[in-house]
């Protein structure tokens, strides 16, 4: 009995080596759960033709927004675990499962691949807004309960999780306009719809250099290389508020190991090509590329994170 379970053991092993060492054969899909143009989006264009390149096959960029991702992430989860439906996000795939009273999907549905990079949100109001800084903000907010409105790229993400934050923080009353992915947000906010909204320097950077948002502060420790002026929350007097956004790319849990294996080496491997390395940069953001174990770990500890934020935030989505 112990000799044939061996034999069964080294069967599959073989098995995952001879279908990594195949892999991949035909085109991949990586499904975004937001529009096109945000930093989901734009950060799996990079990484897709950067791993097409390195694996000989095309990796395929699928939007498909809605749900606040979960429209993408349940069809990543129920696709066959093979390596060719990936599924690319932020941590909104974490969020989710703790934000829905019912979501499609949990975590232990998927497997972590490698996080290709990482970046932060900001605050930012339209330039004509009379708040020139985040105590303007929550002065006027205070000033006029529930009249402000925060624009987000969906519900579950962390442009609106950064925005229960700021309002558990600072004891404001601010509506909730979620929309499905961030460029609609981004117009929303350009179009004088909402006043504010969370946004990482990848969809704002060029609008705040052009004048038409103002940037009042990034919800991280240390500040922004792409806009260097700009305040960390705690330097503009709000504690508590420290967002991280990372891209990551996903697999069905069940994908062999060897296949994830082999698409983090290539992940690992793209982020340390000068020319992404340089396009990251240009973002804001900085290349990452750790392994399956690192990626897993990580998201263990983002899910108690975040799970208790929304849990003390009241926040929640039937």
């Amino acid at each position: 009995m112990k000799r044939f379970a061996v034999a069964i053991a080294l069967a599959a092993l073989w098995a995952g080596q001879a279908l990594a060492q195949d892999y991949p054969n035909h085109p991949v899909r990586i499904l975004v759960g937001f529009s096109p143009g945000g930093g989901v989006d734009i950060s799996a264009r990079l990484m897709a033709a950067k791993l097409s390149e390195l694996l000989g096959q095309q990796f395929v960029v699928e939007n498909k927004p809605g749900a606040g991702t979960n429209i993408a992430a349940a069809e990543a989860a129920k696709s066959a675990p093979d390596g060719y439906t990936l599924f690319m996000n932020s941590p909104a795939a974490v969020i989710n499962t703790a934000l829905y009273a019912h979501p499609p999907y949990q975590l232990s549905d998927f497997t972590g691949v490698s996080i290709f990079s990482k970046t932060t949100n900001m605050l930012v109001v339209p330039a004509s807004f009379e708040a020139k800084t985040v105590q303007d903000l929550i002065r006027i907010a205070k000033e006029k309960p529930g009249a402000l409105n925060y624009s987000s790229a969906g519900q579950g993400t962390t442009q609106h999780l950064a925005g229960e934050l700021f309002k558990l923080r600072t004891g404001t009353k601010i509506v909730h306009v979620p929309f499905k992915g961030s460029g609609p947000s981004m117009q929303a906010l350009l179009g004088g719809q909402v006043q504010m909204t969370f946004v990482n320097p990848v969809a704002a950077g060029a609008q705040v250099k052009a004048g038409k948002l103002r940037a009042l502060a990034v919800t991280d420790k240390h500040r922004s290389k792409i806009l260097p002026d700009v305040p960390t929350m705690e330097e503009a007097g709000v504690k508590g508020v420290e967002v991280t956004l990372w891209y990551g790319l996903l697999a069905p849990a069940a994908t062999p190991r060897e296949v994830v294996a082999k698409l983090a080496d290539a992940v690992a491997h793209a982020t340390k090509d000068p020319k992404v390395r340089q396009a990251i940069d240009k973002q804001g953001a900085e290349p990452v590329g750790n392994t399956p174990a690192e990626f897993n770990a990580y998201l263990k500890e983002e899910h108690e994170r975040w799970s208790e934020v929304v849990k003390v935030s009241g926040a929640r989505v039937e």
